[in-house]
C-alpha cells in the first residue's frame, strides 16, 4: 500500500484489488498515462483511504477478501464520499453489471484491455468533472460536506443545522483544512478585523461546532495546545 509516482495533472486514482499482479500492472499503466495512484488490498483499507479524500476516482475490485466491493461503495456513499467508482471484476452476468452500476459509475470485466480501461477511466473522470462544475460551491473533507450557496452542512450523510456564525467558522476551518489556525486568524476572518469583543468567543463557538459536527466519529475539529485549531483527521 502506498503512493506510486508523481501527479502531472491527470488525476489521482485509488486502486483496490487483492491481487498484487493486477495492482502492479494497473499502477504502471496508469502512471504511464499521467495518473498518480495509491493501492489498497482490502475493503477496510479502501474505506479508510478513500474516506480521507484526495482521490479523483476509485478502481474497485468486486471480489475482495473481507468486504465485497459493492458494499465498500455503499459504505463510502453513506459516509458522504462521492468519489466516482469504476468496478473491476470477473463477474460478467447482466445481473452483476446492473448491481454494480446501481452503486458505482462504470463496470469493467476481467480479463480486460488496458487501453479500454484507461478510456473508461477518462470517460468517468470527464463526466465527474463536468458534473462538479455545476456544484463546485460544495466543499468536502472526510464525510463533512458544506454548500456555501445553500448554506447547508452534512456529516455522515446527515443534515446539520448551524447558525450563520457557526457556518462561517466551520467554512473557514474547512477551506483551511489540516492547517493550524490561530485564534487571532479566526477572529479576523470570521468576526472581521474590527471585532473588539471577548476573544474567548472563538473557544465558545468551537465548542458549539464540536457538539453539532463531532457527535459523529471520528472527531474533526481539534485543539492544538497553545497554537489554535484545525480541521483534520485524527492521527492513528
Amino acid at each position: 500500500m502506498g503512493e506510486r509516482g508523481p501527479v502531472p495533472g491527470s488525476g489521482r486514482i485509488l486502486i483496490v484489488d487483492d491481487e498484487p499482479y493486477i495492482t502492479d500492472v494497473l499502477a504502471a499503466a496508469l502512471g504511464f498515462e499521467g495518473f498518480a495512484t495509491e493501492v489498497a488490498c482490502t475493503g477496510a483499507q479502501a474505506v479508510a483511504m478513500a474516506g480521507s479524500g484526495g482521490h479523483d476516482l476509485i478502481v474497485l475490485d468486486v471480489m475482495l477478501p473481507d468486504i465485497e466491493g459493492t458494499e465498500v461503495c455503499r459504505m463510502l456513499r453513506s459516509a458522504g464520499v462521492v468519489t466516482p467508482v469504476l468496478f473491476l471484476t470477473a463477474r460478467d452476468t447482466v445481473g452483476d453489471k446492473v448491481a454494480g452500476l446501481e452503486v458505482g459509475d462504470d463496470y469493467v470485466t476481467k480479463p480486460f484491455s488496458l487501453d479500454e480501461l484507461v478510456a473508461r477511466i477518462r470517460a468517468v473522470l470527464r463526466r465527474a468533472r463536468s458534473e462538479s462544475t455545476e456544484i463546485d460551491h460544495r466543499r468536502r473533507f472526510a464525510d463533512l460536506v458544506m454548500d456555501d450557496q445553500t448554506r447547508e452542512v452534512w456529516r455522515a450523510g446527515e443534515l446539520i443545522e448551524l447558525t450563520a456564525t457557526e457556518f462561517n467558522l466551520l467554512w473557514y476551518l474547512l477551506v483551511n483544512s489540516r492547517r493550524v489556525l490561530t485564534k487571532s486568524e479566526i477572529l479576523d476572518a470570521v468576526w472581521d478585523y474590527e471585532f473588539e469583543g471577548d476573544p474567548n468567543i472563538v473557544e465558545t463557538y468551537i465548542s458549539y461546532l464540536r457538539k453539532k459536527v463531532d457527535c459523529y466519529d471520528p472527531p474533526l475539529v481539534h485543539t492544538i495546545r497553545r497554537v489554535g485549531y484545525s480541521l483534520r483527521q485524527p492521527r492513528g
